[in-house]
């Protein structure tokens, strides 16, 4: 990022009655933390959990700024990857946690990307039936989309997020100064649902993307600052009108459907989230062409901007048709026993629909290749 002086942070505020809270976004936020947490007026005793990458460059230094401020934590880890993301490591935190002493006053502060966020709260949801949740998100995925919205939970192997709940961190704290240590490759990842939300949502923002995706990538801050917020304001407005998913939230799942089987096909390996959720988009593009009137131009945009930002827009891996429609049918979107879409009708517009058959699926799966 640039060396611009330091602006002061954004809030964005999500609006769910007693249970509303603020994401904060600026840089150096980790050493602010002790006066950033306490109006929450939690308890004085707290857990991080983190993964082994994370620990190493942050892991420390927010103890010690915790410590500074009159907090006793603990930290615990796990191995960096999806892999993390399952009731193994679920397990294996919750026989620790006993032995450090924590109460229902106490905390957990989820300092990672989307795997920490969404193990950590899960952890949180569970302990004690419930403690107090921070998330602290390093990751752009993380920061813009998944650190957002209350959804903790694990993988199976049978499938993404199979297990899980809606449990809604008291805080926020995107410090955007994490991204100077992401790989590039994590950072595309991230940026992939950075485009989805102004697909689904504002079709400004996605002309906005479309000329400085290129600021986003090289890590400019006004750009990244730009970015996370408007995504964070996005989210924020469709969790605070629909908490659990029963109507509008649904549309956050575009190109999800096709995606999360990709993952769960190659045992979130190799693959990462936002790779399958580019190649998702793609296809469900195409099915937004046949079944929502998506205009063929739009999608071309789409695309471009998909592989403009350095994403896959076309099938990594030949996939058989059959498991991922095995895989896509075990997806929390299947209503009576119908896959449930999210399509495109023009940029920043979507339905949700059940008519997209097996053929229409497999004859994308045909084109996406």
């Amino acid at each position: 990022m640039d060396s611009k002086t330091t602006a002061l942070p954004k809030r964005v505020r999500v609006e769910l009655g007693e249970r509303s809270y603020d994401i904060v976004i600026g840089e150096g936020l980790l050493s602010q933390i002790g006066e950033l947490l306490r109006p929450l007026k939690l308890g004085k005793h707290g857990v991080i959990i983190t993964d082994t990458n994370v620990l190493a460059h942050y892991g420390q230094s927010m103890r010690e700024a915790l410590t500074a401020a009159g907090y006793a934590v603990e930290l615990l880890d796990v191995p960096a990857g999806e892999a993390s993301k399952s009731l193994r490591q679920a397990n294996r935190l919750f026989e620790r946690l006993p032995a450090l002493g924590l109460d229902r006053q106490s905390f957990v502060i989820a300092l990672g990307g989307g795997v920490v966020g969404d193990l950590a709260g899960f952890v949180a949801a569970s302990y004690l039936r419930g403690m107090a949740f921070i998330q602290v998100p390093t990751t752009l995925l993380a920061q813009m989309d998944s650190s957002v919205g209350g959804k903790v939970g694990v993988n199976l192997p049978q499938g993404k997020n199979l297990v899980g709940a809606f449990y809604q961190p008291r805080l926020v704290l995107a410090d955007t100064l994490t991204l100077n240590t992401l790989p590039d490759r994590e950072l595309r990842a991230g940026f992939a649902e950075v485009i989805k939300h102004g697909a689904i949502y504002d079709a400004g923002f996605f002309a906005w993307l479309e000329r400085e995706h290129g600021r986003v990538l090289k890590r400019e801050r006004d750009a990244v600052v730009h970015a996370v917020q408007r995504c964070c304001e996005i989210k924020a407005e469709i969790v605070s009108k629909d908490e659990r998913e029963t109507g509008l939230r649904t549309i956050l799942n575009f190109g999800h459907t096709i995606g999360h089987a990709m993952e769960a096909l190659t045992d979130y390996i190799g693959l990462l989230h936002g790779e399958a959720i580019s190649m998702g988009m793609c296809c469900a593009a195409h099915l937004s062409i046949k079944r929502s009137g998506f205009a063929k131009v739009e999608a071309e945009r789409l695309k471009t901007l998909l592989a403009g930002s350095g994403l896959p827009t076309r099938l990594t891996e030949k996939f058989d048709v059959d498991e991922l429609l095995a895989a896509m049918r075990l997806d929390k979107k299947v209503r009576n026993g119908k896959l449930r879409f999210v399509l495109l009708k023009r940029l920043g517009e979507t339905i949700v629909t059940n008519i997209v058959t097996d053929a229409d699926i497999e004859e994308t799966l045909n084109v996406c290749r």
